[in-house]
């Protein structure tokens, strides 16, 4: 057995308050909405239905002092959806600070790694 690349990993939530939480999923959905300009399509990228991706571009709008996404309805020019600059701030902003808990917690994460047993190492 060979251990999975992807592991080990850091993941990230960010609570604010009670149900006010920034995490990977909502910054993979950004990502996604950003790339396709679709909160649909950046759904079903993610294996998320188009009511939970509404769910949670809903929750965020409401979270920040701005909306993060602006969306538009379908129509002869078809719909679609943006990050806005708030969105933008937000997922730089939370990117950032997954990168800078994964470089100085660098070491303590492969001191851990090391004190794992055989079995969850994969050897």
């Amino acid at each position: 057995m060979t251990q999975d690349p992807t592991f080990p990993r850091l993941r990230l939530r960010l609570y604010f308050a009670p149900g006010e939480m920034m995490g990977p999923g909502k910054a993979d959905l950004l990502e996604h909405i950003r790339e396709t300009g679709s909160i649909s399509a950046a759904g079903r990228a993610m294996g998320m239905s188009y009511k939970r991706a509404w769910s949670l571009v809903e929750v965020m709008n409401a979270m920040f002092h701005a909306p993060v996404v602006e969306s538009s309805r379908g129509g002869p020019k078809g719909g679609g959806a943006r990050l806005t600059e708030t969105g933008e701030a937000v997922l730089s902003h939370y990117r950032a600070l997954e990168a800078a808990a994964l470089t100085q917690g660098g070491e303590d994460i492969a001191a851990m790694e090391r004190l794992l047993s055989d079995m969850v190492r994969g050897k």
